[in-house]
């Protein structure tokens, strides 16, 4: 039987993935940090479905749950890792507190670094194992590439992402271990659908109260027109089976859209209508 880690799989994308990859006959190990979400998971997925809990940040719970995967899939190798769990913080670059860019990095980076390095031994890389080398997915995003006013920590953190994830690929070339990006658009998770929820209170004594409300309603705006998480896990399902997989995948709700905008658009012309719509320029 295929095996697959998936990290933060207690909603959103690591959920639809999981329920998508357990129906196409995979067991997966699952990471929360609830025990709450372990237990409807198990319960709904059945002994298709093993919990994992860790936050990804913490190296100890990382590597004690990789020694149990080990323990359950003996000599197997794993097919694949799918590093999803991640955090978006939102606010002005010259206000943001310190310790809000070191949470995003730390998570969204670091504790992809972590979780790599404890289960790549059980892909096949630098280890033994019976069966075909796994694959490693890492979720980006389409900020991965372009970066929007108040998302900047969220996308540093996915632009190094896409280095780490190009830099990895390359040095796991003698171990067959291929490493894949999945850079979706607005997808319907809580990430999005709780955008008018974020407080940016904070900021309202700065220049940028009224540009961060329109931030709010562009979110609550996407939560709604975003890709269903179903269309995702599809993805990652099929990124981990093809035999030839791309080496990055974008999906957005309007992908002619996006190729134009990034690709047809001048930078500085693009800076302008961003700045537009926000009310950055007037």
């Amino acid at each position: 039987m295929k095996s697959v880690v998936i990290t933060g799989v207690s909603t959103g994308i690591g959920e639809a993935a999981a329920r998508r990859l357990a129906s196409e006959g995979f067991h997966v190990f699952g990471s929360v940090r609830r025990m709450a979400d372990a237990d409807r998971l198990r319960e709904e997925l059945g002994s298709s479905f093993t919990p994992l809990l860790f936050d990804v940040t913490d190296e100890t719970a990382v590597r004690a749950a990789a020694r149990e995967v080990e323990s359950v899939l003996g000599s197997a190798t794993l097919s694949g890792l799918v590093n999803n769990a991640g955090v978006a913080v939102a606010g002005p670059l010259l206000h943001l507190p310190v310790a809000d860019l070191r949470r995003q990095m730390e998570i969204n980076l670091t504790g992809v670094f972590l979780v790599t390095q404890a289960f790549a031994p059980l892909l096949g890389a630098g280890q033994e194992r019976s069966g075909p080398p796994g694959r490693i997915l890492n979720i980006s995003s389409v900020a991965g590439r372009t970066g929007n006013p108040f998302m900047g920590p969220y996308s540093a953190s996915k632009f190094a992402l896409e280095g780490y994830s190009q830099s990895l690929r390359r040095e796991l070339l003698p171990f067959g271990v291929d490493v894949i990006v999945i850079a979706p658009g607005a997808v319907r998770t809580p990430i999005w659908s709780k955008g008018e929820e974020i407080d940016l209170s904070a900021y309202d004594a700065t220049p940028y109260r009224k540009p961060l409300q329109r931030l709010k309603a562009f979110m609550s705006g996407a939560a709604v027109s975003g890709l269903p998480v179903e269309r995702l896990g599809g993805l990652i399902a099929h990124a981990l089976t093809v035999k030839r997989p791309r080496p990055r995948y974008r999906i957005t709700p309007d992908p002619l859209r996006t190729m134009m905008t990034e690709s047809l658009l001048p930078t500085r012309v693009l800076d302008h209508i961003i700045g537009r719509a926000l009310g950055l320029l007037k």
